[in-house]
């Protein structure tokens, strides 16, 4: 099977539940005597969960999409892996509004951290293994050969973020604006420009 397919569903996808991310942001109800500026800032939990659920989908789709396009065609557990790492996406606009609901509370704000950024543990565990299958078990179908090193820098930094995503998992039986802090501190740096490792060979249309 082409590769054609597989990207458009997971566009698809991806763009949903980044746009049903925005669907927890809500214009507050002010009344006389208060100020909106004050009221906006009382929903900073609404719009820091969202900036960083947002970038990380952002710079998932980037990323999976240098995935698949290093593929001249997919087999079925390519497939199956990614329906996986869709799955864990698809899970982040719930655990995003969790968040955001529980972190100035004083119960539950523990457990919604906890899931919050377990759910970007859990995409970021599928989208390494998926990486590490189109590398090494199945590199005959890449669309351009790739020394084992290059494939190992590339592997290396798809799993850099488990770490993390791991401490910050731990951390919200401590504190949830630190769950918060880390998951964003993973986004920023996987925003950053990456090698020539991660860029290069990729099939040309």
């Amino acid at each position: 099977m082409t590769t054609n397919r597989l990207e458009a569903f997971s566009d698809g996808v991806l763009a949903i539940a980044a746009t049903l991310l925005v669907l927890d942001l809500h214009v507050p109800n002010v009344h006389p005597g208060m100020s909106l500026a004050h009221e906006l800032g009382r929903e900073w939990p609404n719009f820091a969960a969202y900036a960083i659920s947002f970038a990380t989908i952002g710079i998932i789709w980037i990323n999976h999409h240098a995935m698949i396009r290093r593929l001249r065609e997919v087999d079925h557990t390519i497939l199956t892996l990614n329906l996986g790492l869709l799955l864990s996406i698809g899970l982040l606009p719930f655990t995003t509004a969790a968040m955001a609901a529980y972190l100035n509370r004083t119960q539950g704000q523990h457990l919604a951290a906890a899931i919050y950024s377990g759910s970007f543990l859990l995409m970021s565990i599928m989208f390494a293994a998926t990486q590490r299958h189109i590398l090494f078990p199945k590199a005959h179908l890449l669309a351009a050969s790739l020394t084992e090193q290059d494939r190992r820098a590339i592997l290396r930094r798809g799993v850099t973020g488990l770490v993390p995503y791991l401490v910050a998992t731990a951390l919200a039986i401590v504190s949830a604006y630190a769950t918060l802090a880390v998951c964003g501190a993973v986004a920023v740096f996987y925003a950053l420009p990456r090698t020539t490792a991660d860029t290069a060979p990729t099939r040309h249309e």
